[in-house]
């Protein structure tokens, strides 16, 4: 296999990862297992085996600032944008969840307008008011989802936008690897201390520990490394375009396990938003990162 056949082959099986997150996540809901629990269990099992893959590799840990930033990174930003992503689930479909968070390359691009002073360009913001009404598409065309559900999805990413934001300056100072850990292990201890005082509440069937120990292996620790080893071999906007078939997977695989129903007026807004990401992520950047979802800190 070629390298840039074999880079294709690690963003797919990164994107089919983080499209199946949700889906798993509805699942683990079923079972009963409560949003706290979830999250610990995702975060520190993924946390764990990315350290001991690291120290197999050889990884240099963060130390000094940017270790403690990177703690705050996961016990703030992270933990913030997993509780609106996992809580949103509970109020809407997974398909709108996941074309809602694909609003942040928009936000990205607007907040670093403003926070930076960056030049946007005409193109840009014809693509943010694209995206936007994609956005409307997306939730007018929804008629399952509770409002709820549409804030928490927005909330989520205009908080992995910010994520990013930050990230892109700690990021090329400690590398992905070293930096996805931390992130990982800070979110799990916050999560730990919330499932503590909650409760623990451990999956009650094989369906939930499987959809539990999915999210954690196959749609945290598999998406990240397959995405890092994709983006080495493709580069950041051919990597950022593909993971554009995260929120497709989730759409087709929650209609076919689930049973959500998806009209056309969504497909129409969620063609949109996937446009504005593929032309965003072809231009040239504003000193900013393209980081899909769910990557942590690339977070998704």
């Amino acid at each position: 296999m070629s390298g840039r056949a074999a880079g294709v082959f690690w963003i797919v099986l990164s994107a089919a990862g983080f499209g199946v997150m949700a889906i798993f996540a509805k699942l683990a809901y079923r079972d009963g297992v409560p949003l706290s629990t979830m999250l610990f269990l995702r975060f520190a099992i993924a946390g764990v085996l990315l350290a001991l893959l690291g120290q197999w590799r050889g990884m240099r840990w963060p130390h000094g600032r940017d270790l403690l930033l990177l703690a705050a990174m996961g016990a703030v930003g992270y933990v913030g944008q997993a509780y609106c992503y996992f809580t949103a689930l509970q109020f809407a479909s997974a398909g709108l969840v996941a074309l809602l968070l694909y609003l942040y390359p928009a936000i990205v691009t607007v907040l670093s307008a403003v926070l930076f002073r960056r030049r946007i360009g005409r193109g840009r913001v014809v693509a943010v008011a694209v995206a936007l009404l994609g956005m409307a598409l997306a939730v007018g065309g929804d008629l399952h989802s509770q409002p709820t559900g549409v804030v928490l999805g927005v909330g989520a990413a205009l908080i992995y936008s910010g994520y990013i934001l930050v990230g892109e300056r700690v990021m090329p100072r400690v590398g992905s690897m070293p930096a996805a850990t931390v992130v990982m292990l800070a979110a799990a201890t916050v999560y730990g201390i919330a499932a503590m005082r909650s409760g623990v509440v451990l999956p009650q069937s094989a369906t939930g520990w499987f959809a539990v120990l999915a999210i954690a292996v196959l749609s945290t620790l598999v998406a990240i490394v397959g995405f890092f080893k994709g983006l080495e071999k493709l580069g950041a906007a051919d990597a950022s375009t593909l993971s554009t078939l995260e929120p497709v997977v989730t759409i087709v695989v929650a209609a076919a396990v689930l049973g959500e129903s998806v009209t056309t007026q969504q497909l129409l807004g969620g063609a949109m938003i996937l446009a504005v990401v593929v032309y965003l992520s072809r231009r040239a950047p504003m000193a900013s990162p393209d980081l899909p979802h769910g990557r942590a800190p690339p977070a998704s």
